[in-house]
Parts: C-alpha cells; sequence; structure tokens
C-alpha cells in the first residue's frame, strides 16, 4: 500500500484552518504544535513566496514556522540563509497492523476510550500535552481513541490513535514516570494495533523526534519500519 505520509499525519492530527498562499500550505494552530501549525511546500517557491507565506503566519498570531520533507532541500537552504534555526527533525515509524497483535495484550492492560477521562487528560497534562492538543484530538475527522493504560491498579499511561486512509497513527503517548521501564510503551502499540484491526486500518504508525531515543529504541524494538522523516525551520 503506497502512503503518502503528509495527508495522514494531516488526516490524524489536523490543524484548525488550512490556508494555501502561493505554493505553500499554510497551518493555523490554536497553540497545538509545530506540527499543526508550520508551513508545507507543496510546488516551486521564490523569495517573494516565503515572505507571503511568513506574512501569513505572522497574520494568524504565530511564529514563522516550515516543515521541511524530502526534496524540499532548496527551501531548506534558502531558509537557512534567512535565518532560520532546524527544530525537531522526526523519524516516521510503520507497520502492518497483523505484525503487532501476534501477542494479546495482557487483562486490564489497556482500555480504548473516546471521549477521554478526566484522568486521561490529567496525565496528557501532565507531559505538556494540555488543551490546544487535545482540541486538535476533537478536530480528527476519521475514527479515533484515546487509550488509557494500567499497571498494578493504577493508571500508567495514554495515547491517542486516528486512521486516515486505512493508516493508523498514534500520536501523544505518554507514560507516567513512575511506570516507565515497565513495558507499557509497548504495550500501548498493540493495544493501538488492535483497535486499528477492529476499525479497517491495515498500517500502525507513529512519529518521534530523532532525539527521543527511548521512543526510537521502542518502535525499532517492535519491528517497526522507519517509513521517512522530516524537519522543522523556524525564526523567532
Amino acid at each position: 500500500m503506497s502512503v503518502h505520509w503528509p495527508d495522514v499525519v494531516d488526516g490524524t492530527w489536523p490543524a484548525a484552518k488550512y490556508e494555501t498562499v502561493g505554493p505553500f500550505l499554510v497551518r493555523q494552530g490554536l497553540g497545538g504544535g509545530s506540527r499543526v501549525s508550520a508551513a508545507s511546500r507543496m510546488g516551486d517557491v521564490t523569495a517573494t513566496d516565503i515572505d507571503a507565506a511568513e506574512a501569513a503566519m505572522l497574520a494568524m498570531g504565530q511564529k514563522r514556522i516550515f516543515c521541511l520533507r524530502p526534496g524540499d532541500e532548496a527551501l531548506d537552504a534558502a531558509l537557512e540563509r534567512r535565518g532560520y534555526d532546524i527544530l525537531d527533525p522526526v523519524n516516521i515509524y510503520a507497520c502492518p497492523v497483523a505484525h503487532l497483535t501476534d501477542t494479546p495484550v495482557p487483562p486490564v492492560t489497556a482500555f480504548a476510550i473516546w471521549e477521554p477521562l478526566a484522568i486521561m487528560r490529567e496525565i496528557w497534562a501532565a507531559g505538556g500535552i494540555g488543551p490546544e492538543r487535545l482540541a486538535v484530538m476533537d478536530r480528527a475527522a476519521g475514527p479515533k481513541t484515546g487509550l488509557l493504560i494500567r499497571h498494578s491498579d493504577q493508571p500508567a499511561g495514554v495515547a491517542f490513535v486516528a486512521i486516515h486512509q486505512e493508516v493508523a497513527m498514534v500520536h501523544a503517548l505518554e507514560i507516567m514516570p513512575d511506570h516507565r521501564r515497565r513495558g507499557l510503551g509497548q504495550w500501548a502499540m498493540r493495544a493501538a494495533a488492535f483497535w486499528a484491526l477492529d476499525n479497517g486500518a491495515q498500517s500502525l504508525s507513529v512519529i518521534c523526534t530523532k532525539a527521543n531515543q527511548g521512543a526510537n529504541g521502542l518502535y525499532n524494538a517492535l519491528g517497526m519500519q522507519n517509513v521517512g522523516g522530516y524537519h522543522y525551520r523556524h525564526r523567532v
């Protein structure tokens, strides 16, 4: 199955508004983070086009931030010349859903729940995922769920899963500090895969920063494949 990853990201973690400005798709994130606030290239770009995209982002009350993917090398260099710094290079991992449904999730370890319970919102908030990012989850139009992960009869973690064009993507996976290093990230991903299977997805995917060694190690250990990546450039 051929996947256009930018569409999956936008479909499962959508911006509040999209505006076409010349060859750029400009996103309005309303405080929901870089992923929903960055402009991305759709065609050939001139210096004037970059000026217009910058003006549009500033008019939205956002900082100037661009998402750079493979093929955007000329734009990347142009932004560097303008004084833009690199921000958050990420990896995209994916695997067939069946790859992670070979082992049952232990009883009472994971629950698929939507709308999120108060305790789920509290765990997300403690991890820096506040109302603006919860609003992103609310905007996702396709099948979606929250995952509540439990350990030793206590709430221990959360995640958000949504599907776009038969690809499920996991976002906002957060394990509470006292419950880390107990394999709960693995069970969260397997629970996401079982939910994805039940809701018609063929693939499971996730994004994490290249700097997050623990998350990269988890997805590699699960046998997920690195299928792409991107980075941002921003200018304050």
